[in-house]
């Protein structure tokens, strides 16, 4: 309106609250590099927009006349005059390309000048992949392309006979000088100092003293050659066979077998001449020593564990279980770093289709990098959405070599000190090696104990919700008036106090595992009665839920396997949900719902809830722990090649072990005859 006056409004201020809606319909596009740029990067040039055109600096004092100029000169369709010190790819028009004045150079930038929608970033690198490979050996060195026969043409995979290209593909490959951890050792073999070669190794993943010893010392002090009178792939043969005393020396012919030996530590030496090359075995990084279990410790038993080291960890098992069957194949994974995969079995004895499926998925496994057991265990796992453990992850040797020995497949992560063990039963999760190490009637109670701990760290705050809101009548009248008392002066309803401490306790123990070990159980301790005792005193909670979340706590922290743990904690809050909704209908109705998805479920194949559902003849080993001189079967579920373990009588001198055995086979042979 005429006559109305505005309050001055600071530029800065403005500028802060003012929004460009331009940029909304403005196409995204990747910024040149600086070296495309006229005379490089100068601090004379304007700066670049995100669509390439340049934009001048904002004064803050407002839009020139020349600048408005151009803005209606671009509105009316007319191309802005190129400005100094503007990008190389802002070129003329090509008769060629057809390319309009302002466009990019590049075609993929030309191409997403036209488009209003960003490319996804997987079809740019597919993009660039396919320029990189249309020029072919355009970008390679002048020297490779003058010499198709050392460099072997268009074939990536050949090795360089001159020990020049050798030395260039070399930097080309680990983007030398730029990257420092590689190391390139140039030498001659010999003391007349004829053959000229390199040694090429990664600062930090091998052992020096080794590499200057054993490779370079015999090498170029300790070898006395002649003149080459038969040939330059003599000297090939030569150095593997009588100048390098390695005891694991590979023969390479290509190059990304070279390049994957520098990577695992290991040292390549490349002979003047020869398209071949040697891996000498030298790695030596720093890894973790062996030491006590962390998740799984035990009483009674060993108390050695898996380290960050794969070589240790399969040394560990076979430390224990010293079998010329017991195999080892290594399945290297990932395309952008590769992290070896070993996958231990004993021939002749585990199933073989087992071991065949447990290959197919681990090869499957399409991914940059694997920096975990658990990232492998979530791919090759059947079913993601089930929460319950469907591979057992444990970082016992002893554990791993029983487990074996029944017929499982283990499967060994490189630097990670869990190892996976398929196929898993759900009757597995619950025991421990110790178990097995105590006497039988010990060893069943202990697991007895485990199943009600079980249970009640899942059900006990979702029954004590039942009963209480909805069948008050279950409880005997004195614990009724009691709970009224203690509840009496408590403002929330009971479903509210429970997740006040159920959240309290999740917190306590998550801070447990983050604070420094040293002060970690003090502070949960602490914090746990400085809350419950200041919740009770505020009238917040009623003494009885103390002491159920109490109880639920200490039962959760019985549960032997690490993830079915967190199956626990995430369930005990489902229950609560349906308890606070249906009472002990949608309780019961909640557990036939788990109890049927676990009994159709399989692991590798293997039914989850073997040998009860569906039953099959085993071992006493499910709810209880039988003598260990009566395990004389193998899991029948696991189709082994062999299915006694042990002879049927390893007592002949006990009376009641042989009459045992004698009515056992004795109905199995009625069994058999029926």
């Amino acid at each position: 309106m005429e006559g109305e006056q505005t309050l001055p409004v600071l530029p800065w201020l403005k500028r802060l609250f003012t929004v460009d809606d331009n940029v909304l319909s403005d196409q995204f596009t990747l910024q040149p590099p600086e070296d495309s740029q006229n005379g490089g990067s100068s601090s004379g040039s304007s700066p670049v927009s995100d669509t390439g055109s340049t934009q001048p600096e904002n004064s803050g004092e407002g839009t020139s006349g020349q600048d408005v100029d151009a803005a209606s000169d671009a509105e009316a369709g007319q191309p802005e005059a190129p400005q100094s010190g503007e990008p190389d790819f802002y070129t003329s028009p090509d008769d060629s390309t057809g390319a309009p004045t302002g466009a990019p150079a590049d075609p993929v930038l030309r191409a997403q000048s036209h488009s209003r929608k960003p490319i996804p970033m997987k079809e740019l690198v597919l993009q660039a992949e396919q320029r990189r490979e249309g020029n072919g050996d355009a970008s390679a060195p002048e020297s490779f392309a003058e010499h198709p026969g050392s460099h072997g043409g268009t074939n990536k995979e050949a090795i360089p006979k001159q020990i020049e290209h050798v030395k260039e593909k070399l930097q080309k490959t680990f983007h030398m000088p730029m990257n420092k951890d590689v190391v390139i050792r140039e030498f001659t073999i010999g003391m007349p100092g004829q053959w000229k070669a390199i040694a090429v190794f990664v600062d930090g993943l091998c052992d020096k003293n080794v590499t200057n010893l054993h490779v370079l010392q015999p090498l170029m002090l300790l070898a006395h050659i002649g003149e080459d009178k038969e040939g330059v792939q003599n000297r090939f043969d030569t150095v593997h066979d009588t100048l390098l005393p390695g005891n694991q020396i590979d023969k390479k012919d290509k190059w990304s077998d070279m390049t994957s030996g520098i990577l695992t530590g290991s040292t390549a030496v490349f002979i003047d001449g020869v398209n071949r090359g040697l891996i000498i075995d030298t790695k030596g990084w720093e890894h973790r020593t062996v030491g006590l279990a962390q998740t799984e410790p035990v009483v009674r038993g060993a108390h050695d564990s898996f380290t960050e080291n794969l070589r240790a960890n399969t040394g560990l098992v076979r430390s224990r279980l010293r079998s010329e069957h017991l195999v080892t194949e290594m399945i290297p994974l990932g395309k952008l770093g590769q992290t070896d995969i070993a996958v231990m079995h004993i021939e002749g004895l585990t199933n073989k289709s087992l071991v065949a499926e447990v290959k197919r998925r681990l090869t499957a496994i399409d991914v940059d990098f694997i920096p975990d057991s658990g990232l492998v265990e979530q791919f090759i796992e059947d079913s993601p959405t089930t929460w319950v453990p469907q591979l057992m992850s444990t970082e016992r040797p002893d554990r791993v070599a029983h487990m074996l020995t029944e017929g499982h497949v283990a499967i060994f992560v490189g630097h990670n000190p869990f190892v996976l063990t398929v196929p898993v039963v759900f009757w597995s999760l619950m025991q421990t090696p110790e178990d097995a190490y105590i006497k039988f009637p010990f060893g069943t109670f202990l697991r007895l104990l485990r199943w009600l701990a079980l249970v009640t760290a899942v059900l006990m705050p979702a029954f004590y919700i039942a009963v209480t809101n909805y069948h008050p009548e279950m409880i005997p009248t004195d614990l009724l008036l009691a709970i009224a008392g203690s509840r009496e002066k408590v403002p929330f309803p009971a479903i509210v106090e429970i997740l006040l401490m159920e959240f309290s306790i999740e917190l306590i123990r998550e801070a447990g595992i983050r604070i420094p070990s040293v002060i970690g159980p003090t502070i949960g301790l602490v914090g746990a009665l400085i809350i419950g005792q200041a919740a009770v005193q505020a009238g917040v909670v009623s003494p009885l839920l103390v002491i159920v979340i109490a109880v639920t706590a200490l039962a959760s922290f019985t549960v032997p396997n690490y993830n079915l743990s967190f199956t626990v904690r995430v369930s005990r809050f489902l229950f609560l949900v349906v308890a606070v909704m249906f009472g002990f209908y949608g309780m019961a109705l909640l557990l036939t719902v788990i109890g049927v998805k676990l009994s159709v479920h399989k692991s590798f194949g293997v039914p989850f809830l073997s040998p009860v559902v569906p039953s099959s003849d085993s071992s006493p080993d499910v709810f209880v722990r039988g003598p260990s001189y009566r395990m004389n079967q193998r899991p029948a579920y696991l189709l082994t090649q062999q299915s006694w373990r042990q002879q049927p009588v390893t007592r002949p001198w006990s009376k009641g072990t042989q009459q045992g055995m004698d009515a056992k086979k004795n109905k199995a042979s009625k069994r058999g005859q029926k």
